[in-house]
């Protein structure tokens, strides 16, 4: 530890060794990731070291860890080998921006109309920002006056000339769980050569996550969300549905997602899934657990709840009353508790999905995003609402 420390030392790079002392209420932004997962990584760099495309002993047990990791992956969705395929990608990000550019490019030259909502990530929405340049017909889905975004609203923003329809299921700044399954089934019904694609990412290994219930085509995850490493996502993509690919190259992974792949991430995903579908009903009932006592706790000292009852357990999004969102972060963090401003892609920015959501303008600048893990303890909780209940008086000294 002592030489790691020296070498990143060396480079300018500050280590924080009490780190293991901290409250990490940021699970939405990033996971921390598990033993198990970690030590599948180094066995894959270790042991079975070779390319998966190689014939030799080597490359194919590289090639059996990815299989495994797709097995496992496929299992948790609830899906079979013969109803499709998965392919891995670096993350959500290029996850979402494959599908999406995928299907358009294959199915979109006659129908020019795509549907989402105002409330998806910044790679859903700004996929579909390059889309309008493009010439398609983007309609946007927005909550209604009571903050929801009902199955029928999705259904009617639909015609025969809707190729792609994407939506999130869990939305990542207040935990929001969208009626995809609902949505999606009607508009398969009606319209069954549109396209669905969901973004899971805030949903898989946390809430139950079906292909089958959720009738979508394309599906697309990622790793760090769930205590594997950062640089690794999945897609489910269901037979027949063909992508036109982002890049070319040795035509890996069925000329997808063409590269070679990184074994070692790609394991570590699927011992992550493994691991998490044990116990999935047990995780969220501790985080359900975890969740409502922060509401009681936290709006018992004057802080605000804006998440609604009905979102997933794992996100908590409140407003802590004239004290700027940032100002509150970095109180926190001073006592070493960790919690983000919004959604962590934002980079401070100011993001939209608030005020789609009807958060009062009055809240708008003091919006905490809390998020929890299995290791989340209900004294976490109790060390954030002192540590809230401290910054509103202190904080509010400074102010005046």
């Amino acid at each position: 530890m002592k030489k790691c420390v020296d070498t990143c030392n060396k480079l300018g790079v500050q280590i924080v060794l009490s780190m293991k002392e901290c409250i990490y209420l940021d699970n939405a932004a990033t996971t921390k990731v598990m033993d198990e997962v970690s030590d599948a990584a180094v066995y894959a760099m270790t042991e079975a070291y070779g390319n998966p495309s190689s014939l030799h002993r080597l490359g194919i047990d590289a090639e059996r860890l990815i299989s495994y990791s797709k097995k496992q992956i496929m299992a948790a969705l609830g899906v079979s080998q013969d109803q499709g395929e998965i392919i891995f990608t670096s993350g959500a990000t290029e996850g979402n921006n494959t599908a999406i550019f995928g299907i358009t490019e294959t199915y979109g030259k006659r129908r020019k109309r795509v549907v989402t909502t105002t409330v998806e990530h910044p790679s859903v929405e700004k996929a579909f920002q390059r889309l309008e340049e493009k010439g398609f017909e983007v309609v946007r889905v927005s909550p209604d006056e009571n903050g929801e975004i009902t199955a029928d609203a999705l259904v009617s923003a639909v015609d025969g000339n809707t190729c792609l329809v994407s939506a999130m299921l869990v939305n990542n700044e207040n935990g929001y769980i969208l009626p995809i399954g609902e949505a999606f089934q009607k508009i398969k019904k009606r319209y069954p050569d549109c396209f669905t694609h969901c973004d899971c990412v805030q949903g898989f290994e946390k809430i139950p996550v079906s292909q089958k219930k959720l009738f979508a085509d394309i599906i697309t995850l990622s790793g760090h969300k769930i205590h594997a490493p950062k640089g690794i996502g999945a897609m489910f993509i269901k037979k027949g549905v063909r992508l036109t690919p982002l890049m070319v190259g040795g035509g890996q992974q069925k000329g997808v997602r063409s590269g070679t792949e990184p074994v070692p991430m790609i394991y570590a995903f699927g011992k992550a899934v493994e691991v998490l579908s044990g116990n999935l009903s047990e995780r969220y009932s501790h985080a359900d657990e975890i969740n409502a006592y922060a509401r009681e706790k936290l709006s018992g000292i004057g802080a605000v709840i804006l998440s609604e009852e009905t979102a997933s357990p794992y996100i908590l999004s409140i407003a802590v009353p004239n004290i700027r969102s940032e100002t509150m972060l970095h109180f926190l963090e001073e006592r070493n508790i960790f919690v983000s401003s919004g959604s962590a892609c934002s980079k401070g920015k100011t993001s939209d999905v608030p005020t789609e959501f009807k958060v009062p303008e009055k809240y708008l600048d003091s919006i905490i995003r809390l998020s929890f893990s299995y290791e989340t303890s209900l004294n976490d909780i109790d060390a954030l609402a002192e540590a809230v209940s401290d910054g509103m008086k202190n904080l509010a000294k400074i102010r005046k």
